[in-house]
C-alpha cells in the first residue's frame, strides 16, 4: 500500500516539472470545440493538471489546483479521493470543474465541498505538447474530431466536469465522492 500511494504522490508531481503546467492544461481543454465555450460562459472554473490515482482493492486519489476567476487565482485548491471496490490499476489525468455562477463559485470555494455520487464527468481526449529550452517555451494542443462532441455536457448543480487521461492502467472518468479542499490567495 505505501508504494501505492508514492505512486499517486508522484504521479500528481510530475507535471510540477515540466514547466506551467496550468497554462497548457487550460490551453488543452480550450483547444477542445466542446469544452470551449465553457470558458466563455462560466463565472469561474477549477484547474487540476495532473490528478494521480490507483488501486488494489482500495483506491485513492490526489491531485493539486487552482480556481480561477475573471482570468485571476483566486486560491488553491486540492482533490482527495479513497474509494473501496474492484479496482486495479493506476492512471493520471487532467480535470477542469466550470462554475456557472456565483452560487455554484460560492458553495465550491466554501473551504471544504464534496461531489455526490450523482455526480459525472465527460472524459475527452486530445493530445497536448509542451516544449521547454533555451530559446524560451512553447505548448499546443491538437484534438480529434470525435472529442466529447457527441456527449451530454451541460452544467448540473452549477457544475460541469471534462476530465482527459494523461495515461495509465485505469480508463474512468466517475467522479463520485472526490473531495475538495480550497485556500483562498
Amino acid at each position: 500500500m505505501l508504494r501505492f500511494l508514492l505512486l499517486i504522490v508522484s504521479i500528481s508531481t510530475a507535471s510540477s516539472v515540466l514547466g506551467d503546467s496550468y497554462d497548457v492544461t487550460i490551453a488543452m481543454f480550450e483547444a477542445n470545440g466542446a469544452v470551449q465555450p465553457f470558458f466563455e460562459d462560466a463565472h469561474a472554473y477549477a484547474v487540476f493538471p495532473t490528478v494521480g490515482k490507483g488501486g488494489i482493492g482500495i483506491g485513492a486519489a490526489y491531485g493539486k489546483g487552482k480556481v480561477y476567476r475573471n482570468g485571476r487565482v483566486t486560491g488553491k485548491v486540492s482533490i482527495k479521493k479513497l474509494t473501496i471496490g474492484f479496482q486495479l490499476g493506476g492512471q493520471a489525468f487532467s480535470e477542469i470543474i466550470f462554475l456557472q455562477d456565483e452560487r455554484a463559485y460560492d458553495e465550491f470555494t466554501s473551504g471544504s465541498y464534496e461531489f455526490d455520487a450523482t455526480a459525472s464527468a465527460v472524459a475527452i481526449s486530445a493530445g497536448v505538447s509542451a516544449q521547454a529550452g533555451t530559446t524560451g517555451t512553447s505548448a499546443n494542443a491538437s484534438v480529434s474530431p470525435m472529442t466529447a462532441a457527441h456527449a451530454d455536457m451541460g452544467y448540473r448543480k452549477g457544475m460541469a466536469v471534462f476530465t482527459h487521461t494523461i495515461g495509465g492502467l485505469m480508463y474512468e472518468a466517475a467522479i463520485g465522492g472526490q473531495k475538495f479542499k480550497f485556500k483562498p490567495l
